[in-house]
């Protein structure tokens, strides 16, 4: 069983999110960290865009979906990149992080991690 994995890190985005009226006023950056479980054998001996999961599609569809958001709460956040993820051929699970910075006073985030696999 071959463990292969795709990490994208860091992805930093702006967005309405909040479950108090003072949090919807104004965007917020949110940080979010993904890992991806995945076969990209193929691709290693290919050398071949179409042969693994193409990470740039994923992070262009996730940037578009969490700009034009405005949940109230980074869980639902999380299962929506979920989704996202796993309707990429080729991932097989996926683990989500959604940090929001500056949630609570004295703390650098809030995060919630969710994990997630195909059903298929």
């Amino acid at each position: 069983m071959l463990n292969h994995r795709i990490y994208i890190r860091d992805l930093t985005i702006r967005c309405i999110i909040g479950a108090f009226p003072e949090e919807r006023k104004a965007r917020q950056d949110v940080l979010i960290n993904i890992v991806m479980n995945c076969d990209f054998g193929r691709a290693a001996e290919t050398d071949d865009l179409e042969d693994t999961v193409n990470y740039k599609t994923i992070n262009k569809q996730i940037v578009a979906m969490v700009e034009q958001s405005q949940f109230y709460l980074i869980e639902t956040m999380a299962e929506r990149i979920a989704d996202i993820c796993l309707s990429a051929p080729g991932v097989k699970d996926v683990r989500v992080t959604v940090d929001k910075p500056g949630a609570l006073r004295f703390a650098r985030s809030v995060a919630v991690e969710v994990e997630r696999a195909r059903q298929d």
